[in-house]
């Protein structure tokens, strides 16, 4: 008897191995399994601006990523004794400005080698909802606790998500031909919307990428990581304390799907090895001085030794 509606997901035809460079963009979902590719010693990345939430600041940060467009004086502001950039996340934030500046720049150049070598990008997107900076109607990425009065917020439509996820689409291709685009809602429910407003912005966002992932090249693919938690997750037992970010047995269950589908078998036994590493160094021991532990210290150094010359990238 099935307790669960499972959802099924169809092998990816470029699926991610060990040679892969793998960038991940968009909400704190990204992050979750930027994580995962992390702790397996996969080449990746993750959010290097932080967690940008809408399509179209992730759209404004690739073309800039892509085009190598600068941040100068102009884009930074002074707010409750830091300074700030409306493009990228508060943990970016510095209380030196020309430090902060040159801080922004590095990481742009750093992106854009990462984007234009990438064999995979992973786009999550969060939600339609943004908010503007008054009067110039520009979209931003984050408020950075400035006053909501000085914004206006707006739900972006299907046809603007689609017409963004487009030029996200076209600056890769442009810069990175061979590179495979895997996109994917959010499971997180940003309920500070109101509810009725989360679920129509959550509808955009899949309308707008089912309509582009079903008419597109075969190196575009669709990850159902928001009907996972939906579907087969249909339980509080799986969500954070908060009870709207999906807890640690969540993110586990997800990345075992991802994995399923969009990484190659053959790369199992490695992911194995790693884990049994990882693992293996995370121990604390209750007599970190015995002659057993030191063996197990040793034999964990080999294993990690031998790792490391089959995969230089690797580093424990």
């Amino acid at each position: 008897m099935d307790f669960t509606t499972k959802i099924p997901i169809a092998k990816s035809n470029a699926p991610i191995d060990y040679s892969s460079k793998i960038v991940s963009i968009g909400s704190c979902f990204a992050d979750n399994i930027g994580e995962k590719f992390d702790f397996f010693k996969f080449q990746t990345t993750s959010n290097p601006f932080g967690i940008i939430f809408n399509p179209v600041s992730i759209e404004k940060i690739v073309d800039r990523a892509i085009n190598l467009i600068y941040f100068t004086d102009g884009d930074l502001f002074f707010h409750n004794e830091l300074w700030h950039c409306y493009e990228v996340h508060s943990d970016l934030s510095s209380e030196n400005k020309e430090e902060f500046l040159s801080n922004l720049n590095q990481i742009l150049k750093e992106t854009n080698q990462q984007l234009t070598t990438a064999t995979h990008l992973i786009i999550t997107y969060g939600t339609s909802w943004v908010y503007k900076l008054k009067p110039s109607g520009t979209v931003v990425a984050n408020c950075h606790k400035v006053a909501q009065n000085q914004f206006d917020k707006e739900i972006l439509s299907v046809e603007e998500i689609e017409k963004s996820i487009r030029n996200s689409i076209d600056l890769i291709r442009k810069a990175n031909p061979n590179c495979n685009l895997i996109f994917t809602i959010s499971p997180v429910r940003h309920l500070k919307d109101g509810f009725i407003e989360n679920q129509l912005s959550k509808a955009h966002l899949i309308t707008a990428v089912q309509k582009i992932s079903n008419h597109q090249l075969s190196n575009i693919h669709y990850f159902p990581s928001y009907e996972i938690v939906m579907d087969e997750l249909r339980d509080y037992r799986f969500y954070a304390q908060d009870m709207l970010h999906p807890n640690s047995i969540a993110i586990d269950y997800i990345w075992e799907r991802f994995c399923e589908s969009t990484i190659v078998e053959e790369a199992n036994s490695i992911m194995q090895e790693v884990e049994s590493i990882q693992k293996g160094m995370a121990h604390r021991p209750f007599h970190p001085q015995s002659i057993s532990h030191i063996k197990f210290l040793q034999s964990l150094n080999e294993k990690a030794a031998l790792l490391e010359a089959q995969f230089p990238f690797m580093k424990f």
